[in-house]
């Protein structure tokens, strides 16, 4: 199976490396424990958390871990990202250095509290 036929967050996991599963499945343990409320889903083929509209998103390369809080989440903490290779909405962490869990909360918590004070997404029919 390639990473992009992932039905859900386990089987994408489950296609790294060992040291690379590891890595990830701390950020996704880290997201739930900033947002217990989100809802775990596969968005544009990588692992997502959903509240009130697309929450972040997270993904394994070669050579790093890409974090995906939109535009907003790197704003906000530009100054802790300064180290890190970013861009409008999203950020890399090397994989042979440690992972910056602390300021993926920290994100994860300001990504929460953007959607839940946005009105709530409109479904497709418009209902």
């Amino acid at each position: 199976m390639l990473a992009n036929e992932a039905k859900n967050i386990d089987e994408y996991i489950a296609l790294y490396p060992k040291p690379v599963q590891e890595l990830l499945e701390k950020v996704r343990v880290t997201i739930h424990k900033a947002a217990p409320d989100a809802v775990e889903a596969i968005s544009y083929q990588i692992p997502t958390f959903k509240l009130n509209g697309n929450l972040v998103h997270f993904a394994a390369y070669k050579k790093h871990i890409g974090f995906y809080p939109g535009a907003g989440g790197i704003k906000a903490f530009q100054a802790e990202l300064a180290l890190y290779k970013s861009a409008k909405g999203s950020v890399q962490f090397p994989i042979d250095q440690a992972l910056p869990y602390d300021i993926v909360e920290k994100i994860v918590k300001f990504r929460v509290k953007q959607n839940l004070e946005k009105p709530a997404a409109k479904s497709k029919t418009g209902k």
